[in-house]
């Protein structure tokens, strides 16, 4: 899965404490899986909202790396930082939006590994997307972009193209490319669940609409 694995996640540590650094690394691979999507009238919104909080976030790294360590440590100096205005603000605002992007390709994966599929039509992905959007997204989105998001699914790529885009144009037997994401999910899963259990404790969620 050339696109997923091409930079590897660090594993998560003990503690949970996530480094700034390799993670951001890490991430900035994963933009362009939205391209594997089609419909650039929604996807390109999403791959560049995802790319532009990537970037927010390292602005942040890069004024002071040493203070700025781990993700726990950009939440807890912002909180301090803004007040009453945190945590609607800063890079904690833009990992908040960052991580529900990577929500929803985890979900999508993870539910076409489980092999969860349309009987009747098993080459689409429309249960699939519908499921991470679902999960990931949808309540953070008004109504027009619910609208927007529920029309795309139809014209989403057949899973073979986008298993196949996902091995940037390689032939690749498709137990293959789900062994593939079965490796990506079992090393970026942990992560992303240690990050949403970071803000539920310091209680930085929030849920208004985009």
């Amino acid at each position: 899965m050339a696109l997923l694995l091409e930079h590897e996640f660090k594993p998560l540590p003990a503690d949970k404490q996530i480094e700034t650094l390799p993670f951001l690394e890490a991430v900035a691979d994963l933009p362009p899986f939205f391209d594997c999507l089609g419909t650039p009238i929604v996807y390109s919104p999403v791959k560049a909202d995802l790319t532009g909080n990537i970037r927010k976030i390292r602005a942040v790294y890069d004024s002071n790396p040493a203070k700025f360590k781990t993700l726990q440590n950009i939440l807890e100096v912002e909180k301090e930082l803004h007040g009453s205005a945190w945590p609607k603000t800063g890079a904690t605002l833009a990992l908040m939006w960052l991580k529900r992007g990577l929500k929803f390709i985890l979900v999508l994966l993870q539910s076409i590994s489980d092999g969860e599929r349309d009987e009747e039509h098993p080459n689409l992905i429309r249960v699939n997307a519908m499921k991470a959007y679902e999960i990931a997204l949808k309540k953070y989105h008004g109504w027009m972009l619910q609208k927007l998001f529920t029309g795309s699914v139809y014209a989403l790529p057949y899973k073979s193209d986008l298993l196949k885009a996902l091995e940037k144009g390689k032939e690749v037997k498709e137990e293959e490319s789900i062994e593939k994401i079965h490796q990506f999910l079992t090393r970026v899963t942990p992560i992303l669940d240690a990050i949403y259990e970071m803000y539920t404790k310091m209680n930085a969620e929030l849920s208004y609409k985009a």
